[in-house]
């Protein structure tokens, strides 16, 4: 009776791990996944310090700096959950809050500082593999 007992035990612990295997994994809520951070959210903060060390900026400069790079993330996050945008008109008003915050840039940064920080911007999109042209500035 032991050869068929254990056998059988082996079965229904098996076949009950299946069962539990098989059930569909608890999702998260729609809300709470529309909720969660992209996986690198812009942080001006973040940037306006790395721009200040490769730029050398005075705390006058970074302290100018930040609002004019949280602004431009505001604006183009309003872009992007805009729906009803088409692909090309955002495309094209993207470019324009890049070329008006490197205007608001300019006004902040010195002329070398702004050279300096267009050839940085130059080496990174030449890296990437998706890389697009820059906009004359």
């Amino acid at each position: 009776m032991n050869r068929t007992a254990f056998p059988a035990a082996l079965a229904l612990i098996l076949s009950g791990s299946l069962i539990f295997a098989q059930q569909p994994q608890p999702q998260p809520p729609a809300d709470q996944a529309a909720n969660a951070a992209p996986a690198h959210a812009p942080n001006p903060h973040r940037q306006t310090m790395r721009i200040a060390k490769q730029l050398s900026l005075t705390q006058d400069q970074t302290s100018k700096l930040e609002p004019i790079l949280a602004s431009r993330d505001q604006q183009i996050a309003a872009l992007r959950a805009n729906p009803a945008l088409a692909p090309a008109d955002l495309h094209k008003q993207m470019r324009a809050i890049v070329q008006s915050t490197h205007q608001q840039m300019s006004s902040v940064l010195t002329p070398d500082q702004m050279q300096q920080l267009r050839s940085i911007q130059q080496s990174h999109r030449s890296k990437s593999p998706q890389a697009a042209p820059a906009p004359a500035a």
